[in-house]
């Protein structure tokens, strides 16, 4: 499970945020637990892909998964995965989806996995434009998607949010297990524990400004949103969805609701059920039959 901010009962990250505040730095790089290590390959789990690589312009070298759909393309998704590990780790949420006509482009964003670079939000969010501008290039006929999960959606809202042109192209975005302002997550996680509880103000000056998910939201438009979250997530509270579903368009947003943890919708059918479902929509706009199956297989 990735966490934000700092892990919880993490002694020494909290140590580390008390001597940030205590010097007034700033504390960005707390966001980000970046691993290099690839734990596994898709080859690993039975499932063809490439390599691929991009980069923003002025950008370190991203490195990428490409997960080719069995049969003909039904839909394309981007992936932007958590602050925690890399896309090793977080290939669990989306393996299932080639299986349904679904490619899936898993992205590093920069210092993750083999990406190069040092993460920080700016820089994060230009990569997932790259990401984003990588699939829409690519010629596609059939619609393009783009699932963000936890600190992820923060990512991919704001990249989506920035390029008016850009979001024209893709069909819908899935924010999974999203966090409504930095300042408020870092302030959720100072309050978790006794040794930082009184820090929770300092936490919340210390986040980046102007990256907030909940301002990006209006901004979407009228493209269709999805927005999951679970009831008995202790990393991202149901506060955060409130204040999201709250700043989304009512006529273009869909939710999902389910009883487990943090980023953790797609470890049933039912999830998995809803997420196709969304896609299938715009995959099936306009055609006089369905292409996607009724029910996961």
């Amino acid at each position: 499970m990735a966490q934000l901010f700092l892990k919880p009962g993490g002694l020494l990250a909290r140590l580390v945020m008390l001597g940030c505040f205590a010097l007034s730095a700033g504390c960005e790089s707390l966001l980000f637990y970046p691993s290099k290590t690839l734990v596994r390959t898709p080859a690993d789990i039975h499932l063809r892909y490439e390599d691929r690589y991009l980069s923003a312009v002025g950008g370190p070298r991203l490195h990428s998964w490409w997960l080719p759909a069995e049969g003909t393309p039904r839909a394309s998704l981007l992936f932007v995965h958590g602050n925690a590990q890399n896309i090793s780790h977080h290939i669990a949420s989306v393996y299932w989806l080639p299986e349904q006509g679904v490619n899936v482009l898993l992205l590093d964003y920069r210092g993750y996995g083999k990406s190069a670079g040092e993460p920080t939000v700016a820089g994060a969010i230009d990569d997932v434009q790259a990401a984003l501008a990588y699939m829409a290039d690519s010629g596609a006929e059939h619609p393009l998607y783009v699932l963000g999960q936890s600190l992820g959606a923060s990512l991919a809202g704001q990249a989506l949010a920035r390029d008016d042109a850009l979001r024209q192209r893709y069909a819908g975005v899935v924010l999974d297990s999203g966090f409504s302002r930095y300042a408020q997550i870092a302030a959720d996680t100072a309050a978790s524990h006794p040794l930082t509880w009184l820090l929770q103000k300092p936490a919340s000056w210390a986040m980046p400004k102007g990256y907030d998910l909940v301002d990006a939201l209006p901004q979407l438009g009228a493209l269709p949103v999805m927005l999951i979250h679970g009831r008995r997530d202790r990393v991202v509270s149901m506060a955060h969805f409130d204040a999201l579903h709250a700043a989304a368009n009512p006529e273009a947003t869909q939710v999902y609701l389910h009883d487990g943890e943090h980023i953790a919708g797609f470890a049933h059918p039912a999830g998995r059920q809803a997420l196709l479902g969304f896609i299938a929509e715009g995959a099936c706009a306009g055609a006089s039959a369905c292409p996607f199956p009724a029910l996961i297989k």
